[in-house]
């Protein structure tokens, strides 16, 4: 499905420069292998020999420090003048933006993305026009809580008003519950490195419960013509609404599907995006689509590599490249080209002592990709985030169904065993959790 505003297409008549802010060196890769020169601004503890082939200049700074950023880029790019500037990384997008506005590159526009960033006024815009209308308001306090559950009812959501990777997300159910999300926060504040998070969490957003199953529609936009590209299931379990799983193609109602990517082209216009991927997350209620959250950037998860696998685009390179003209915009949306899923290992937490199944699950045909971010000795997380996931298994099938059970059988097959820090060990398990919790 495509929605057409207007479509122009830039032809380089040079090597065009882009300027990549943060993210994995897999984007660096894919620019230089489309031709471009690679300005790549990152972290200093994230730079490494990895990039060096595909990079022509590096700026090693905390881009999130944006009052340090911006003279830098600016001296930056009057020696090496770069042609357009982006981030796939949801803490790299704003300063992308700021970068774009004071060197007038023109991809960004700051507004979108300051309102994508900003749940609260996102929500706002959509109830101002009619779109997608949830009830919502942000608090501080109990008090506030207890309020807005006395004029909608509990339960109701509660979430950070600008987080990503499922910080903070709570359902409060009964009225005990209320009483204990002010402290709750707090207590994340003080857990979480202040690098991980957008901001203080000194504010919630409050919004209406909504039923349903939860999905992405994955989008690129072509100077204001917006294409879906797919659309990806989800899998939400452990103690919060941490994702445990995606697969695509979708495998709900066509109808339901019908309505849900007519409400993201909607929601598109309405922001103001006009280039790039769009990554939008929704409910399919029983009232409708409704959105939840979006994003200036492609999906996190693997989302990329699934999109590729089910209808045969590489989101990242037309991110990169489509508006300085070295790949040209999708006419259309894609047809579905086979089924891909993703599953994350999340064992007990402790400490680990063993994990077994690893060769039997990479000699498997229908593994994509397994990763384990720790070994013996390591200590495992209690799941509050994303980041809290030890690893994942990515396989491929002929439908969503088929890989979706190559999934679950090649989790099977990797036992972690932990040992809880303060009790005895616990006895080998698998590595997924299959919960469909609902948000």
């Amino acid at each position: 499905m495509t929605r057409d505003v207007r479509q122009a297409v830039p032809h380089p008549t040079k090597r065009p420069t882009i300027a990549v802010i943060g993210g994995r060196a897999k984007f660096v890769r894919k620019a230089r292998e489309l031709g471009m020169n690679v300005v790549y601004v990152q972290h200093p503890n994230q730079y490494d020999q990895s990039h060096w082939p595909y990079v022509d200049q590096a700026l090693l700074v905390d881009y999130t420090d944006t009052e340090r950023l911006l003279p830098l880029v600016r001296a930056l790019h009057d020696v090496h003048p770069f042609d357009a500037v982006i981030s796939l990384y949801e803490l790299g997008v704003q300063p992308a933006a700021l970068i774009d506005e004071m060197l007038g590159l023109g991809g960004y526009s700051l507004e979108t993305v300051d309102l994508l960033l900003d749940k609260a006024s996102m929500r706002q815009r959509l109830n101002a026009l009619g779109i997608s209308p949830v009830a919502a308001a942000v608090g501080r306090t109990e008090q506030d809580l207890r309020a807005f559950a006395a004029a909608h009812g509990l339960p109701i959501f509660v979430k950070p008003v600008a987080e990503a990777g499922s910080i903070g997300v709570f359902a409060v159910r009964d009225e005990a519950d209320l009483a204990a999300i002010p402290a709750r926060f707090r207590e994340l504040e003080a857990t979480f490195d202040p690098a991980d998070l957008a901001g203080p969490l000194d504010r919630f957003l409050m919004e209406e419960y909504l039923d349903g199953p939860e999905i992405s529609v994955e989008t690129l936009s072509f100077d204001g013509r917006h294409v879906v590209i797919g659309i990806t299931d989800k899998v939400l379990g452990g103690p919060g609404f941490v994702e445990v799983g995606h697969s695509s193609p979708s495998r709900h109602p066509a109808a339901a599907l019908r309505a849900a990517e007519e409400l993201v082209l909607t929601f598109l216009d309405a922001v103001g995006l006009r280039h790039g991927p769009g990554h939008t997350e929704l409910k399919l209620t029983s009232r409708g689509p409704r959105i939840i959250e979006s994003h200036t950037r492609i999906g996190g998860d693997r989302i990329n590599e699934l999109t590729e696998l089910a209808y045969g685009v590489d989101m990242d390179r037309y991110a990169l490249g489509a508006r300085l003209g070295l790949l040209e915009p999708l006419p259309a949306s894609p047809r579905p080209v086979g089924g891909a899923a993703i599953r994350f290992l999340t064992p007990p937490p402790g400490t680990v002592l063993s994990i077994t199944g690893e060769d039997a699950v990479r000699a498997d045909p229908a593994l994509v990709e397994l990763e384990l971010s720790v070994g013996p000795g390591d200590v495992v997380p209690p799941l509050t985030w994303s980041e809290d996931r030890i690893g994942h298994i990515l396989a491929r099938g002929a439908t969503p169904e088929d890989a979706i059970a190559a999934c679950t059988r090649l989790a099977a097959l990797i036992h972690i065993q932990t040992e809880p820090l303060s009790s005895q060990p616990l006895s080998p398990a698998p590595g997924t959790v299959s919960s469909e919790a609902g948000r």
